[in-house]
């Protein structure tokens, strides 16, 4: 049976992901395999393959199958791979990295256009990722408030809540380094031409044409909105798993209700553009 035979997409029955099956992904894609999966992942947003024990140089292969890896902000790759960071918490630590809902490094004038993680290790129970479709956030807004913020733009930092520092700046407690980056409310994807609703409650901080104070109501209404339970879909990981997701286009969330376990992931972060 050829590669393309055994491919199958199975999604999740929810407002986005897939499960990704019938492929070896320790061997190189047929570029038939490769555009079909794009195709997949621009479709569901997430795609989810399992039992894939890859290698760094494996895993950053799969990842340059999809776009451009690149080195993460204030954090340091691993050994000889400087574009794959460890995502880790001891059984020991309280806060994971990253425990919120949030689109990766909005505060970036040109946020990554994916992220990618691995799991290496993995809790006995717990650790899940939640994922959210802003696609469908943007379209089930009224059309008024669809109106009020389609030509509007806010402001994205890097500082805001103290999950989103690093496990390396809190473990040498520093502040997370201030970035910041203005882009629109409604973003376009340049792939698929919709748009979806680019905030986030752990970096947006205002509309560009009002005070932090006037934007907090419009802003909470936003990010309660966003994650209303049809929106989402919940990954739960074993080790080999890896997911892919659209910075784009789609919210995710790790949760931290694993105390006294341990949890290590691998991620890739790829290439993105300046949101328009």
């Amino acid at each position: 049976m050829s590669a393309g035979d055994a491919l199958e997409i199975v999604p999740s029955g929810a407002a986005l992901g897939a499960e990704v099956r019938g492929i070896d992904l320790t061997r190189p894609l047929p570029p038939g395999i490769q555009a079909a999966l794009r195709q997949a992942w621009l479709e569901h947003l997430v795609l989810v393959f399992r039992d894939q024990p890859l290698d760094p140089e494996g895993f950053l292969a799969f990842a340059r199958g999809f776009g451009r890896p690149v080195e993460y902000p204030f954090v340091t790759g691993i050994d000889g791979y400087p574009e794959i960071i460890e995502v880790k918490k001891l059984p020991h630590e309280t806060v994971n990295f990253g425990g919120i809902w949030h689109t990766d490094t909005a505060y970036l004038e040109e946020p990554p256009m994916a992220s990618t993680l691995l799991a290496r290790e993995v809790p006995p129970t717990g650790g899940d990722t939640l994922f959210a479709n802003m696609y469908r956030a943007w379209e089930t807004l009224p059309a008024d408030t669809q109106r009020a913020l389609a030509t509007r733009h806010a402001v994205n930092v890097s500082s805001k809540p103290a999950v989103s520092r690093t496990r390396q700046d809190r473990l040498a407690g520093r502040e997370a380094p201030e970035h910041s980056a203005v882009h629109p409310v409604a973003r376009t994807h340049p792939e698929t031409g919709r748009r979806s609703l680019y905030v986030n409650v752990a970096h947006t901080i205002r509309f560009t044409d009002l005070s932090e104070a006037d934007s907090v109501p419009l802003l909470e209404s936003l990010f309660e909105h966003q994650v209303r339970d049809e929106f989402l879909f919940r990954l739960t990981w074993r080790p080999g798993t890896i997911a892919l997701w659209d910075n784009r286009c789609t919210l995710h969330y790790p949760l931290n209700d694993y105390a006294g376990h341990r949890r290590v992931m691998h991620r890739i972060t790829l290439a993105g553009d300046r949101p328009r």
